[in-house]
Formats: structure tokens, sequence, C-alpha cells
């Protein structure tokens, strides 16, 4: 099993510090029958503390972002890929020497979560709904981008 070498935060080129090495990864669950997205409510002492966002996480060298974005998503909800289609992968930030990708994923039957100390709860919150939230700074500057691709998703799956 390769090891873990994406923890760590980076002094970005952008005047921010970012966490993960390597980049990041997260992972948006898509409910197409509602349409509904489920968010993370993020405990407290984590980076950006009880904001709203989506599990994700510190990318290790040998990974890609999907790769990433679904080992978090275990790690911390205890959801295993096999219980999703992956939709899409897209570079949401990028810095050129950091960045974040958003996978977003169907989920292929009724989820259970169980996560861990990182969150404090997880719901389905439907897309119309979700920019009503205290979102992660991150996740809310992608938001309306990531919505957009969702909406398409969802057309198209209703054709």
């Amino acid at each position: 099993m390769p090891t873990s070498d994406g923890d760590g935060w980076v002094e970005c080129a952008c005047g921010a510090k970012h966490w993960g090495l390597h980049g990041a990864a997260g992972v948006v669950i898509v409910d197409v029958g509602i349409p509904a997205v489920l968010m993370q409510h993020r405990a407290e002492w984590t980076h950006g503390g009880a904001t709203w966002g989506i599990p994700g996480g510190a990318r290790d060298s040998h990974e890609t972002a999907v790769e990433a974005a679904l080992r978090e998503l275990s790690e911390e909800w205890g959801v295993n890929a096999a219980e999703l289609d992956v939709l899409h992968d897209q570079v949401w930030t990028d810095h050129g020497d950091w960045s974040y990708h958003t996978v977003i994923a169907q989920a292929l039957g009724p989820i259970a979560v169980v996560h861990n100390a990182e969150s404090q709860e997880a719901r389905w919150v439907p897309l119309s709904e979700v920019h009503e939230l205290d979102l992660h700074p991150g996740f809310a500057s992608s938001w309306s981008d990531v919505a957009s691709q969702i909406d398409t998703l969802v057309k198209l799956s209703s054709e």
C-alpha cells in the first residue's frame, strides 16, 4: 500500500496557504432524482470549521484526483466508491503550484454515511438551497460553477 505523502500546507503563489502538498480533491455526491447533493457540516476544529462543504482533502503523489476524492470520501464518511458512478472531474481552482479538483458522482442507491470526527453531520440538500448554507470559503467560490455542471448532468440523465 502506498504511503500517504500529501498531508501538509503549501505556501501558494497566490499568497494563501492551502492544504495538500500535491493539491487536493473532494467529491460531490448527487441524487439526480431530487436533485440534491450530500453536504458535509464540517467539525469546528477543521480548516473552515462549522461551515458546509464536501468530503475531501490532500492528494498523495501517486493518486489521480478521482482516486484522492474517493479515498477521502471513504475515510471521512465510510462510503465505498462502488456505491457511486463518477460523472465528472474538473479543476475548479488552479493556482499553478496548487489545485483543487471537484469530482461529481451519482449515488447508485441509498447512501449510509458513518462520518468521522471531521464532520458534524451529513445531509441531502436540494440544489436550490445549497447557496443558503454557510459554505466553506473554498467551496463557496466554485459552487455556482459546480452547480451549473450538476444541472447539466441532471438534464442529461433525464433525457
